[in-house]
């Protein structure tokens, strides 16, 4: 699956799958979702996150053979009023705080973008950095959040107005402002 997808002066953006990174890149992209996640409690990358994130598509931005941005694509049914939509779900996005302001996230979820608009029914990913996302058509989803359990459904308050999602092709008519759910799992549902 390892595809270059840019390669222009000193940048090289690679798309992956978990299973061919070596522990030295994955070490590499630990260290730097930690470094951009920071220390505050609330914010800490953890074991559990990077669990969310491996298994679908991984896109790491490279200087020189550096990692520089990381961002993942897992596979997740997410149901919008009801109905069951195949959703390329991002996780794990960050740039080396030291390479900040430098457009290397946009880069990345460009073409992350790109690769759920041609693969999935929609894209979603939870953040409270909405302009960043909003101004690559990105939108903030409107409806009340839930989690699905063995015990039916459970509002997720928490995390409503930090739900972003990205309309692709195939993307059925939906209502901004009904229900949207997600399968329940360790950590962060969303």
């Amino acid at each position: 699956m390892t595809r270059a997808v840019i390669e222009r002066d000193r940048l090289r953006l690679r798309r992956l799958g978990t299973d061919e990174f070596t522990p030295a890149e994955i070490d590499a992209i630990r260290t730097l979702l930690t470094a951009a996640f920071g220390d505050d409690e609330a914010d800490l990358f953890s074991d559990e996150d990077w669990q969310h994130a491996i298994g679908g598509t991984h896109f790491v931005l490279e200087i020189d053979g550096v990692i520089v941005t990381h961002a993942s694509v897992v596979e997740r049914e997410i149901h919008v009023d009801g109905q069951p939509l195949r959703t390329g779900y991002v996780e794990a996005v960050a740039t080396a705080p030291e390479r900040h302001g430098a457009g290397f996230g946009s880069i990345v979820m460009g073409e992350v973008g790109d690769f759920v608009r041609e693969r999935f029914e929609l894209g979603m990913l939870g953040t409270g950095r909405h302009h960043f996302y909003e101004r690559l058509g990105w939108v903030v989803w409107a409806g009340p959040a839930f989690v699905r359990t063995a015990d039916g459904l459970r509002r997720s308050a928490d995390e409503e107005g930090d739900l972003l999602v990205l309309r692709t092709p195939t993307t059925p008519p939906l209502d901004d402002h009904a229900p949207i759910s997600c399968d329940w799992r360790p950590g962060d549902v969303w």
